[in-house]
């Protein structure tokens, strides 16, 4: 009873922070939001009894990806220059697939409350932390190891790029103090 109740109540908490993300106008706030999403998720499936996958969300998508998607924004630097209200027939179209992704979803949870309960055998260990180690550092130790390396050149790939993009204007900056000096002599 205590699990449903905790269950709904990060429910609520992941809906408040999705609406939260797409209201804001400032990409910064959405990302912020978008952690509390994926917080509330990894409380979700800790009341599921799915440890792992709760420590993977937060160590994964709330760590590592936000801080890629917030390195994104700051590189792009954006700004609130956009032209207002130039998509206008997009909020139509959202609201519909709103709708349609309700639906789907009272849909799911109708299905799943006329099911049965099914007891869980505590023998059956599928799914436990220590069986996915495990299996991720013996029989999946190659795959694991290129995921790694192809994330290494990835972040190597990107520090290349913004150097790059960093160095001409560094090189306009020098020439236009070099002026100024040239000026004020």
């Amino acid at each position: 009873m205590v699990g449903t109740a905790f269950f709904f109540l990060f429910a609520g908490f992941a809906i408040m922070c999705a609406i939260s993300m797409v209201y804001h106008k400032n990409p910064l706030y959405s990302a912020v939001s978008l952690v509390g999403v994926f917080i509330s998720l990894s409380c979700i499936y800790i009341t599921l009894a799915a440890p792992f996958i709760a420590a993977v969300q937060i160590l994964i998508y709330a760590g590592a990806i936000m801080v890629l998607v917030v390195f994104v924004i700051m590189l792009l630097n954006l700004d609130d220059d956009a032209p207002k209200n130039r998509l206008r027939y997009l909020y139509a179209i959202g609201a519909g697939l709103g709708l349609v992704l309700l639906t789907q979803t009272l849909f799911v949870f109708y299905a799943v409350m006329r099911t049965p309960n099914h007891a869980v055998d505590p023998n059956v260990t599928a799914g436990k932390t220590l069986d996915i180690g495990r299996a991720m550092y013996t029989v999946y130790l190659l795959p694991v190891e290129i995921v790694g390396v192809l994330l290494m050149m990835a972040i190597i790939g990107a520090v290349i790029l913004a150097r790059r993009l960093a160095q001409p204007q560094l090189e306009l900056v020098v020439e236009h103090e070099e002026e100024i000096r040239h000026h004020e002599q």
